[in-house]
Order: C-alpha cells, then structure tokens, then sequence
C-alpha cells in the first residue's frame, strides 16, 4: 500500500503539505493541492483512518513556558492567560525551565504534546522556536523582538514597550535631580533589561550625560543580585544619587541594603521596573515602570487562539508602560 512518504516523494513536496491538502485543502495553493491530488488518485492512496484521526487529535492545551515559576511577575502573566484560555475552552500547562531537555519545554515542543506555546524563556532562542513553530503548532513569544529573517507564518510576539520604559524612568530621575545614577540591569541575554538600559541612557544624553559615565551592574532579576551590586555600589564610593534597577525585585535588594546601611532616598533614590504589587507596601514605597502583565498574558493568549483557530502572519503587539511614582523618588534636596 503507497504511504503518504509516497505521496510526497512523487508530487514533490513536504509530507506536511500532503497532510494539509488532506485536511485543510483550503489553505495550500491551488497549484500545489490539483497536483498532490493527481498523485493520490495515480497512486490509488488511501490514508490510514486511524493515523489520521491520531494527527488531528486536538489536546485542547497549550504550554506556557517561563523561565522560572518564582516570584510576583509572573501571577500576573499567568492569570491573564488563564482568564482568555478558559474562555477558549483551552487550558495552560505552565513549565518552568528544566535542567535535562528531555524533561522540560524542549521536549514538548519538539514532539508536538501541545496545540500551542506561548514562551517566555530566553534560554529557548528564536531559531530553535522558528523550527517548532507550524500549522498544528503555533507560537506566541513574549518580551522579544522577532527579527524578519526568523519571523514566521505560525509565530508572533507580545512585547512591552521596554526602550520607553526606560527613557520614561530616566525623566523622572532628571525631574527630581538625579544627575548621578547607577544601573542594575538584568543578564547579558534578556533583550528587555537591554532595552531598558537603552532607553534609560537616552534620556540622560538628551540631558548632556553620556552612557560612559554611567556606573552599570549585571544583577540576575533576583533580590540577593540586587543587595548585591548594591552593596558593590556603595563600596565603590562613588558620587552615586540615584539607582534604575531593570526589576522590581532587584530594587526591593537595593532598598533593604540602603535600609543597612542607615541611608534615607534623599541620599540615593531608587526605581524599579514591573510595578509588582509588593512595590506599594516596601517601605518607602517604590517609584517603578509599570508594565501591564495581566494585559500581556491575556493578548498573547489572544493571538495564540486566533493562530490555533487558522489565523497566519499575525503581527506582533507592543503594549505601553507608564511611571508609578512613589516615596523611593522624592524631590533632591538643593545643595546649600
């Protein structure tokens, strides 16, 4: 019996193509679907009822996978996507990143368990997503840029707009007087810490302060990295009156180490980014870049049910962010 390998030898074409003539004949080109069709009535092909009903088969899940599943930012993330799967009739499963790739993201992406992915995991590239991505699974990447030559018919993105962020933040220190800040950016890889110290660094240069001045630490988004390059910051005894931290969590360390160390916001002020709710009740309470994640998860599941329902070359959504001013940012005292 001629098999479906058979089919797309002859017509000359992927087996996947072969697949969509047989099941969605509608979205292959009028060309390509008379000629595979030819070939199935010249080879006498019959496919396999079984097979077939076991390759259509709708789980009704989709992965979401993290780069881990600790801390504030990401329950609002997750409740936006919940909220517009279940009205979907879809449901999450939220994986965090694993140590062994045949046990974690990887392997579901690549043999296919889930109707659909929405990631946001820097360690899972563009490349590797671009390869998974397709017409029975597609993908919604979150806080990345797709660039053209990796942008996909079954892949888009949901983005804050990180570079505005951070210019954003940059004002307001300059608005308060802080003239001399330090930055604790994220790691190397995450592209949205990048942007954030970009759009931080525009501001000042607008303000006749160049970047070079700036004094920046890598942190790793954790509190322990924040306290960290703070206490770095501090030992470096430099003429530092302010801090931009690339997260709300790494703020929250350098809060806790001036705190240590006897020292008022008047002296050093500090601004985070993400405005998580614990923001509000620290003590002073954070000036940060509020970045809308309930909004973020629920349009990314959006797109992604748009894509599950047959949708291609969705285009990718950037959200708005906007300053949420608090105690950590109080007017600079004028020198006497």
């Amino acid at each position: 019996m001629p098999t479906i390998r058979d089919v797309a030898r002859e017509a000359g074409v992927s087996i996947s193509t072969v697949s969509l003539v047989l099941r969605q004949p509608h979205r292959v080109s009028e060309h390509t679907r008379v000629r595979v069709e030819e070939v199935i009535r010249t080879l006498n092909f019959r496919p396999n009822g079984t097979a077939r009903d076991l390759r259509v088969r709708k789980s009704g899940t989709v992965g979401v996978f993290l780069r881990n599943l600790s801390g504030p930012y990401y329950s609002e993330l997750i409740g936006g996507i919940e909220q517009v799967a279940t009205s979907l009739c879809l449901t999450p499963i939220v994986c965090g990143r694993s140590v062994h790739e045949e046990q974690g993201s990887l392997r579901l992406l690549r043999e296919r368990r889930i109707d659909g992915a929405i990631v946001l995991d820097s360690g899972i590239t563009l490349r590797e997503l671009a390869q998974y991505a397709g017409p029975d699974l597609p993908v919604v990447v979150l806080n990345r840029t797709l660039p053209d030559p990796l942008a996909s018919t079954y892949m888009t993105g949901v983005k804050i707009d990180d570079d505005g962020g951070g210019y954003q933040a940059g004002k307001h220190f300059i608005d308060q007087g802080f003239l001399h800040p330090a930055v604790i950016t994220g790691p190397v890889e995450a592209e949205a810490s990048q942007a954030r110290q970009r759009g931080f660094f525009r501001a000042y240069a607008e303000h006749g302060i160049a970047s070079t001045s700036v004094l920046v630490i890598h942190g790793d988004f954790t509190e322990e990295s924040g306290a960290k390059a703070m206490e770095t910051i501090l030992n470096l005894n430099l003429a530092i009156d302010a801090v931009f931290s690339a997260n709300d969590q790494m703020a929250l360390g350098v809060l806790q180490v001036l705190d240590k160390h006897k020292m008022r916001v008047e002296q050093i002020a500090v601004m985070g980014f993400d405005d998580i709710s614990l923001a509000r009740y620290v003590q002073p309470a954070l000036t940060t870049v509020h970045q809308p994640m309930f909004e973020v998860g629920s349009t990314a599941m959006e797109l992604l049910g748009q894509a599950m329902q047959g949708k291609e070359r969705i285009p990718p959504r950037t959200l708005a962010t906007s300053v949420v001013i608090r105690s950590s940012t109080p007017k600079k005292p004028s020198s006497p």
